[in-house]
């Protein structure tokens, strides 16, 4: 794969080596890797017509689908950077993000017209729809007409290729730069340790603007293997394609994984063909862990990272999966670093390094940190507090709480997100780990709220499993059995849906919100 050094590459290689080969299947056609290098080379030089140059923003906001790759490879292939816009978002949001980035086109699928007549949009100056509409034009025709040849436009090493937003929980998104060599880097060890191969069938369920999605998609093409496109999270249908496409390799987030669990369907499955199931992007409990090894029967690798670090940069490895064995204790770290990757834990509030089993601020250095937050220099350099080296590596403030035992990294939590009672410092993470083992829980998030004493206490907030109506008194009184008591809730209450980000991160900020109005801080 050496040959691959940017996303243009990856078409361009695989067009030449196997042209015939089926590179992506989407709601039953197929696009062989030629036909996806020529289509790219269109939008390319679509691109180029419509006044697009290198390093220029060119963004997408649809559900996932195959015109997302050949925008994303045609724009590499003039040096261009994609942005993939959360579709999840409301309008002003999506505004935001579209000016900030300064897209100059935008390719949006048809069902989200209704946002974009309510955006002022800054930049953009070039509107292709997907989808059939006469006010717009429409993707087939705008690619139609361009030439199929390959432009050839070089292409940087570090050069940005990729912008992605952060979800925005504490504040507005920032652009997250990414670039060639953050992906291509990492692509070979990545693919040996999520076991992909030029015979992978791999399934893409998460969304696109998500590195879990199109990264996921990259590791797929670059490998030479067939992406399966799953549109939005069906539980059905990705069991579905599961059965019917063989899928040998896949990605999904705890959210999905606990679902998939309660889905009828699951039982019925035959999940023979899975090589491994890669799980992140937010914390799993134990429960559904090894729930999931045992409904599935393949290999389970955890990748715990950021769309800052391109994704995975510590890996819990299948032999570290060893539900109710010598290594069960594992099940609970996020793994080992790999790679390149250096890993430290640190005090946020002095900077000194901490040792074996104390918490602290998660930082990591490696080639696959962001080149830069866009436009955000104060961002970046907080972000990077003892800079970057000439090489472009730096200690990279991840925001996670953690510690390290015996090699392996343990995540505690958001630092944002710990709960300061009485002097006490409480990780929710681990108090949400003992609730989701209760069987009458389906679902839970711990945040802090105002308490005159302690200044906060502990709040959990369950959704109930199915038929069950679990007892207040009685569920605090299973953490005390289970925790030290400063850290058990001192209340529950109810919600139908826990609120989660598209990464399936509980959104705590909503939660605490009604709790907090009237006082000067978020924190007491």
């Amino acid at each position: 794969m050496s040959t691959i050094a940017s996303l243009a590459d990856i078409t361009r290689v695989h067009a030449e080596n196997q042209p015939d080969k089926v590179a992506m299947v989407f709601e039953g056609r197929e696009w062989t890797y030629a036909e996806l290098d020529r289509e790219s080379n269109q939008v390319a030089n679509a691109l180029i017509a419509a006044g697009v140059g290198p390093q220029d923003r060119v963004a997408h906001l649809d559900k996932n689908g195959p015109e997302y790759f050949s925008y994303l490879f045609g724009a590499s292939k003039i040096n261009a950077v994609g942005v993939a816009v959360n579709w999840r978002l409301a309008a002003p949001e999506m505004e935001y993000i579209l000016n900030h980035s300064g897209a100059k086109v935008l390719l949006i699928g048809e069902e989200f017209l209704g946002h974009y007549e309510q955006m002022n949009l800054e930049t953009v100056s070039t509107v292709v729809v997907v989808g059939n509409v006469d006010a717009h034009l429409d993707y087939a025709t705008w690619i139609s007409s361009a030439d199929d040849n390959d432009p050839n436009v070089d292409v940087g090493w570090t050069d940005t290729s990729y912008q992605l937003y952060t979800s925005g929980t504490t504040g507005l998104p920032k652009g997250v730069e990414l670039t060639n060599r953050n992906f291509f880097e990492m692509l070979p060890a990545a693919s040996d340790e999520w076991y992909f191969d030029t015979d992978s069938v791999n399934l893409v369920a998460m969304p696109l603007f998500h590195i879990a999605g199109s990264g996921w998609g990259v590791v797929g093409l670059y490998n030479g293997g067939t992406n399966v496109l799953l549109r939005e999270a069906d539980l059905v249908e990705l069991l579905r394609l599961i059965e019917a496409y063989e899928i040998t390799n896949a990605l999904l987030v705890p959210a999905i994984l606990q679902f998939l669990l309660i889905t009828p369907e699951a039982q019925e499955t035959n999940f023979s063909s899975l090589r491994c199931m890669v799980y992140g992007a937010s914390p799993i409990t134990e429960e559904v862990l090894a729930g999931s090894m045992s409904l599935m029967g393949c290999k389970f690798v955890q990748a715990y990272g950021l769309t800052e670090t391109t994704g995975g940069v510590t890996i819990l490895r299948a032999d570290d999966h060893d539900p109710g064995g010598p290594k069960s204790h594992l099940l609970r770290s996020a793994g080992q670093v790999w790679g390149d990757v250096e890993l430290r834990i640190v005090d946020p509030e002095t900077g000194d390094d901490l040792g074996d089993s104390e918490v602290g601020e998660i930082w990591v250095k490696t080639i696959q940190n962001l080149k830069s937050y866009w436009n955000d220099p104060a961002a970046t350099d907080e972000a990077y507090p003892e800079g970057i080296d000439e090489d472009g590596r730096g200690w990279f403030r991840t925001g996670d709480a953690g510690y390290t035992e015996q090699g392996f990294l343990f995540i505690h939590d958001r630092v944002k997100d710990m709960i300061i009672s009485g002097g006490e410092n409480i990780y929710p993470a681990e108090v949400e780990n003992v609730l989701m083992a209760h069987p009458e829980i389906a679902d839970v998030a711990v945040i802090g709220v105002p308490d005159e004493k302690w200044g906060e206490t502990v709040k959990a907030v369950i959704t109930p499993a199915a038929e069950s109506d679990p007892d207040e008194a009685a569920l605090i009184e299973y953490c005390r059995e289970n925790l030290a008591h400063y850290k058990c809730p001192t209340s529950i209450d109810r919600l139908d849906l826990i609120p989660r980000n598209p990464a399936g991160k509980i959104l705590k900020t909503e939660l605490r919100k009604p709790y907090w109005e009237g006082q000067e801080r978020a924190v007491n």
